[in-house]
């Protein structure tokens, strides 16, 4: 028997309607039980205001003492994500690498070998767009729920509860966490069904890219030019050249603190999944090869756990001078 082909769908995937129940318990302190793993730079302080708005939580980190800070404020620490899972109705994941969220999710340790029917795993780690729907789906099968929420705002965002959060996934699921969402950020948003934040996050980092290198070489302008690069800062940051990059990282730059708020290496990974999707998308960013290549450098000069303003090192070094006062 001949069957006719047909088509592929370009349709993006989404859940079928009531495969997964959602659970109709409200989300408030006392009654919802929060699991968090992964309590690095950002994690500890997005956790710790859940926390101190009255939150029970289950909290793990490949190295256990980096829970310490949430353990002395109430928080169980667990020996594994299931371990986590298990005891919470709502995880949230923010690790390093699309590799460790896969294995954090969905290895046999992982977060869904041990969510209840209903719970709800929110992957806030910047991550590619295909693995985001590939854990929707996993989720689905076992009765559970996944939201893609990476984040934007760095570790000042991150302990001020200003960050930027881009959500993917089912909006029911989105509606429910939406509380928890919002002890974190100030700006939370839907963007459209599995995957569709972690493309919100690759329109970010590209922003950003090139944003980087136009801070760093207007300092460099500026510095070569005696100028009082803290003046400058003040004069162009408040006109149409403002951006958060030179606000907030330009006087980190002009002080040589290099220090991360967001490592090199990760900013990295994230330029390469952009390029990555830009290149399946049969699309050209020339600028966003430019900024990658220039952080390479970087890395390749031993620099990778610097934050990203640590590229005024790679240029200075192209110019023979430094981007301080």
């Amino acid at each position: 028997l001949r069957t006719a082909l047909r088509p592929l769908s370009r349709v993006p995937w989404r859940p079928r309607l009531g495969f997964a129940p959602m659970s109709t318990e409200t989300v408030a302190p006392g009654t919802t039980h929060i699991g968090w793993i992964g309590t690095g730079v950002m994690g500890v302080s997005m956790c710790g205001h859940l926390i101190n708005a009255g939150y029970k939580a289950t909290v793990y980190n490949r190295t256990a003492s980096k829970c310490d800070a949430l353990v002395e404020k109430g928080a169980r620490l667990a020996s594994s994500p299931r371990e986590v899972a298990a005891a919470a109705d709502i995880v949230f994941t923010i690790v390093g690498y699309p590799s460790d969220v896969r294995e954090v999710i969905m290895g046999e340790q992982g977060v869904l070998n041990g969510l209840r029917p209903g719970g709800v795993v929110v992957d806030m780690t910047t991550s590619e767009p295909s693995l985001a729907v590939e854990i929707a789906k996993a989720a689905e099968a076992k009765g559970a729920h996944a939201l893609d929420a990476p984040v934007s705002g760095g570790d000042v965002g991150a302990r001020e509860a200003r960050l930027s959060i881009m959500c993917g996934g089912e909006r029911a699921a989105f509606d429910r966490v939406r509380p928890l969402l919002d002890l974190m950020g100030t700006n939370v948003r839907h963007l459209g069904p599995a995957g569709s934040g972690q493309h919100t996050k690759m329109t970010n980092q590209i922003l950003i890219a090139t944003n980087m290198i136009g801070v760093v070489e207007g300092l460099l302008y500026a510095q070569r030019a005696g100028l009082d690069l803290t003046e400058t800062i003040a004069a162009v940051g408040a006109g149409a050249a403002g951006s958060w990059s030179i606000n907030n990282l330009g006087p980190r730059i002009v002080a040589r603190n290099f220090e991360p708020g967001f490592f090199v290496d990760h900013f990295v990974k994230d330029m390469g999944i952009a390029l990555d999707e830009a290149r399946r998308m049969k699309l050209s960013l020339p600028g966003l090869a430019l900024a990658h290549q220039l952080y390479v450098a970087l890395q390749a000069q031993g620099e990778g756990r610097r934050g990203t303003q640590a590229l005024a090192l790679a240029l200075e070094r192209l110019n023979g001078s430094k981007t301080a006062e």
